[in-house]
């Protein structure tokens, strides 16, 4: 269903306010540059920071722009449930082909809690749901055993692993079964969850780097090795310096050498020191994007 480089966008602002112009024009030049789908209001969107109005227009821009060429997979997440389960039925109102909901942070909820979360976002919208296990972030880890079980609500068709554990696909697989969908959401180690029977990646880097991206996939796909190897070390210094310091610092800095964003974030994340600027520029100098 949802497979290849899938980025997890940037929502441009503007003097503090979401830059619906330059939103637009970004996923416009995010499909004409290969990306196989598009994950608006995720994490590296600044969504705890987006009010729900905003979170919800930039849902509907990014639908309204992609108008059905690649599939968008909104990003539906909180550690409240009654706001999950919210947002999801307004993705599938504005007409999303899927939802992204990470597991609930701060709260830190039991295996039981984690399963009631998802079951309760599950029979609230009726759209295909991929459930994002990012325990450095939200704290919780999803195990195995509970993933499989969330895996059988009647939604669910996949997971976003942000786990660093290569392990874990392997071990998902065999307990829930090959038609589970397994997309990296670690730029670094994409191609490794390739390996592993991933089928995809939710990417930052594809941000500044779409086309880059999308062809590590393709390559991948049609079994083009050597071809995967090239584009996955070539990438490599620039997945770093993305991350050199909180993301989406890095991502919207490079968008900006790109004219295609401002590098401007809202609090409290900070915009990219000088150093992170300056990785970023060697990174994205030695691929030819700037």
């Amino acid at each position: 269903m949802f497979s290849g480089s899938l980025t997890a966008l940037i929502t441009p602002f503007k003097n503090g306010e979401v830059d619906a112009k330059a939103f637009q024009e970004f996923v416009e030049w995010q499909i004409s540059e290969g990306s196989h789908g598009l994950v608006p209001c995720g994490t590296t969107g600044e969504s705890p920071t987006l009010s729900h109005d905003e979170h919800k227009r930039v849902v509907e821009l990014c639908i309204e722009t992609a108008a059905g060429r690649v599939p968008v997979i909104a990003g539906a997440g909180s550690n409240s449930t009654a706001e999950a389960t919210s947002l999801a039925q307004h993705a599938k109102e504005a007409g999303a082909d899927g939802i992204l909901v990470v597991s609930p942070y701060y709260n830190k909820p039991s295996q039981e809690g984690l399963f009631c979360h998802f079951e309760a976002v599950n029979n609230a919208a009726d759209i295909p749901m991929i459930v994002y296990n990012i325990p450095p972030r939200s704290i919780v880890d999803i195990t195995p055993q509970t993933m499989a079980r969330i895996a059988k609500l009647s939604n669910v068709v996949g997971v976003k692993d942000a786990t660093m554990d290569l392990a874990r696909p392997l071990v998902e697989k065999n307990l829930i079964g090959k038609d589970w969908c397994m997309l990296s959401g670690e730029d670094g180690t994409a191609v490794p969850y390739l390996a592993q029977g991933g089928v995809g990646c939710i990417s930052v880097t594809a941000n500044v780097a779409p086309k880059l991206c999308s062809m590590m996939h393709e390559a991948w796909q049609q079994g083009a090795m050597e071809r995967v190897t090239q584009l996955n070390d070539s990438l490599i210094p620039l997945h770093l310096a993305m991350f050199q310091e909180p993301s989406p610092a890095g991502a919207k800095y490079g968008a900006s050498l790109l004219g295609k964003a401002s590098p401007e974030v809202r609090l409290p994340m900070q915009p990219a020191t000088e150093a992170a600027q300056k990785s970023m520029k060697d990174a994205m100098s030695a691929l030819d994007l700037i």
